[in-house]
């Protein structure tokens, strides 16, 4: 195993669960040309991998936003709790080309405090 490459190694994880290879995705779908920040309520969260995720509805648009990996969230403070339906929260993203209800987030901020997630 220690003789294996990480491209080998990630090929086989990809053809052995082709769902979550999927699941996951780069960065280069987001427009960062276009940045924009918004507060809302949270109606919806997801603190599981390859991303945590929330759902708002600020200013009559329903938004699905990508957050980070349970783990980084784990490391800057944020847990479950946090992001929970009901909370209201200010998040700073970029759109996704393709998908216009999608945004990846920058930073989020929680009970006032910025905290950043990449």
């Amino acid at each position: 195993m220690r003789s294996m490459t990480r491209r080998f190694f990630l090929s086989l994880a990809a053809a052995l669960s082709p769902a979550a290879a999927m699941a996951h995705h780069g960065w280069g779908g987001y427009d960062t040309s276009k940045a924009f920040t918004v507060t809302g309520q949270i109606l919806k969260s997801a603190f599981q991998n390859p991303h945590c995720e929330i759902e708002m509805e600020v200013g009559g648009k329903h938004w699905h936003f990508v957050l980070a990996p349970p783990s980084r969230m784990q490391q800057r403070g944020i847990t479950p709790e946090l992001i929970a339906p009901g909370k209201t929260c200010t998040v700073f993203g970029y759109p996704h080309t393709s998908n216009p209800d999608e945004a990846r987030i920058e930073y989020i901020v929680l009970d006032g405090k910025r905290i950043e997630l990449r």
